[in-house]
């Protein structure tokens, strides 16, 4: 307030006019699944492959490793990574196996992710102590006999074989529960539920979610729908392997007997399983198709822009599919064709066009034929939503009065005009409608702001028509 008196100048500083509008990050990835190590729990910010260390070994069972290889392959991006493998919980022992010590001293386990190591010799009279017998490294198992220690040394012809116990990081114990999580009793946030706390962490919440393999469950598929509503994302599940195309098509309905009976415009159903090579492995292995095409969805955010469909985008980093899916452009009775018709994604490989993600349509079709059954459509209108509300923080408790409201509109008309100049709209407008704002209302401290908006909805499918026309005949026999 000012002084009532003052014999001199002052300056006042009113913040008034329209503000800009800040657009919320889409191509973040929420990933949640398995890892041999690595925080248990919490989120973890993965911003390069870089840190892909931190997840310990590609362990038998883990899913983390291979959905973080599949998303970069696409293009480099930043996911929320969940690991609910708890090590002190997911864990099998092994008892007296019996490990080799090479003639370099060295000697591992089956196992990697190892905890409780216990070495003794082969009578099991002697057991044998960490840094004065030996060294290991429980991320791979890998150990080292300490020369001055009183572990015999092997030679060529005799081999020293020692007994080894201890128990092993086991991703097969995860259960379904654990990925969906819970709300501990001193309130910590568990499993996919944790995702929550993204936005207190790093300032924004992930906008494509994926449990890679766990998603073919009908329970996590189930969740996962329920938190990507709550978070205004979409997410991207899988059927199981081995599914036929029959099959996937019969799962949307109730006679089905997988986890695509859904109508939510949030899901992208994806089938069948795609082929990549596995170092460890050394051969082809099966990977889900959802772990490609959340990747794929980020590259193209990042590339093309938010409004704009993942289908028809080329898939990098696979060899192959799990069953040859039949795809021609112009056959409405293609598998490929059919699949997308009861709005299941799918892939497109036709001759010399590589393997691209195919569909464009949510789960909300073919029951819901509103524009929003479009992933990109969907996501457009996330995007607008949450940039406002997070933006209209700033004018929030003030006044309500004529300057309020003009700022509001004002900013929101520039943002909406800053899409269209984008192209992520075709257009749109935002207003204050008297009628949507009667003075109880006012009175109550509730102003409404009206808006609409339409994003350019993808070109699937193109129709010529094409006429035989005899006039151009009367062309013949004339002189040019």
């Amino acid at each position: 307030m000012p002084a009532s008196y003052l014999h001199g100048v002052e300056t006042i500083e009113i913040d008034k006019g329209p503000r800009p509008v800040s657009l919320v990050k889409t191509a973040v990835i929420g990933l949640i699944g398995t890892a041999a190590a690595g925080a248990v729990n919490t989120p973890i910010l993965v911003t390069n492959d870089r840190d892909f260390a931190q997840f310990g070994e590609d362990i038998a069972g883990s899913t983390i490793l291979d959905a973080l290889n599949a998303i970069y392959k696409q293009k480099g991006t930043v996911c929320v990574v969940l690991n609910v493998l708890d090590p002190n919980v997911h864990k099998t022992a092994v008892v007296d196996e019996v490990v080799t010590i090479g003639v370099d001293g060295t000697f591992k386990t089956a196992k990697p992710a190892v905890a409780g190591v216990v070495v003794k010799n082969m009578a099991g009279t002697t057991t044998y102590t960490l840094a004065t017998d030996y060294t290991v490294d429980l991320r791979t198992g890998k150990g080292t006999r300490v020369t001055t220690g009183t572990i015999p040394a092997s030679t060529v012809a005799v081999p020293t074989q020692v007994k080894v116990s201890y128990s092993y990081a086991d991703a097969t114990k995860v259960t379904a529960s654990d990925i969906i999580g819970s709300v501990n009793a001193s309130g910590q946030r568990l499993g996919m539920k944790a995702l929550r706390d993204s936005y207190s962490l790093f300032g924004f919440y992930p906008k494509i979610l994926i449990s890679p393999v766990f998603a073919s469950l009908a329970s996590v598929s189930t969740e996962l729908i329920a938190t990507a509503t709550g978070m205004r994302a979409i997410t991207f599940i899988d059927a199981p392997i081995g599914v036929t195309p029959q099959q996937a098509i019969t799962g949307r309905g109730p006679a089905g007997t997988i986890n695509f009976n859904t109508s939510s415009d949030r899901v992208g159903l994806c089938y069948p399983y795609l082929k990549a090579y596995d170092t460890v492995a050394g051969a082809d292995a099966l990977y889900p198709l959802s772990q490609y095409a959340a990747g794929a969805q980020s590259r193209k955010d990042q590339e093309n822009g938010y409004w704009w469909s993942l289908s028809n985008t080329e898939v990098l980093g696979i060899t192959g599919v799990e069953r040859p899916i039949d795809a021609m452009i112009n056959d409405p009775n293609c598998e490929a064709n059919l699949l997308n018709a009861a709005g299941i994604i799918t892939v497109f490989n036709s001759y010399g066009t590589g393997i691209r993600v195919w569909g464009n349509r949510s789960a909300a079709f073919p029951s819901n034929t509103h524009p929003k059954n479009f992933l990109c459509v969907r996501r457009v209108a996330d995007i607008i939503a949450e940039s406002l509300e997070y933006f209209t923080l700033q004018y929030t408790d003030r006044p309500l009065d004529n300057a309020l409201i003009d700022d509001i509109v004002e900013s929101c008309n520039r943002f909406i005009r800053k899409l269209k100049a984008d192209g992520a709209v075709i257009d749109g407008r935002a207003w204050y409608d008297p009628a949507q704002n009667p003075s109880v209302e006012l009175a109550a401290g509730h102003l409404t702001i009206a808006y609409d908006f339409m994003p350019p909805t993808p070109a699937e499918r193109v129709s010529y028509q094409a006429t035989i026309n005899i006039d151009y005949l009367n062309q013949l026999g004339k002189k040019a």
